[in-house]
């Protein structure tokens, strides 16, 4: 990892909501508003923006974990402001907090957990996995 990434560094991703992030199960519309299942995606992709300028050629960043409450509901048009702020830095792990802003609301509030790992490393793992 290139140095520089530091404790209370924030990341920031604005996007619109459209019918393809409307709750839906099965191509079954369960209701025209945000799902959590894309506010999760929005929470992964701010907290990517914290470690994209710092990883190696040779490094990439996995997934470790999400948690999530989603807090009130977001209708289409809705403007979303995503915003990670890097908590802390634990070995390969990068933890930050993230919140979903709607406009007139909290829209969620959660934690994003990255690994940072060599590529070589990630696809091996990906290859164990195999059947």
């Amino acid at each position: 990892m290139k140095p520089g990434m530091e404790v209370g560094q924030k990341a920031t991703i604005t996007a619109t909501v459209t019918p393809d992030m409307f709750a839906q199960f099965e191509g079954k519309l369960v209701h025209p508003a945000y799902s959590t299942v894309s506010m999760v995606y929005h929470m992964e992709w701010a907290a990517r923006q914290i470690i994209l300028p710092y990883l190696e050629d040779h490094e990439e960043g996995i997934g470790g974990g999400v948690a999530a409450k989603h807090m009130s509901p977001t209708p289409e048009g809705a403007e979303l402001i995503v915003t990670a702020t890097l908590r802390e830095i634990k070995g390969k792990a990068v933890i930050c907090d993230v919140t979903v802003h709607n406009g007139k609301a909290l829209a969620g509030e959660g934690e994003v957990t990255q690994y940072i790992l060599p590529r070589t490393a990630i696809s091996q793992k990906i290859e164990e996995m195999k059947v």
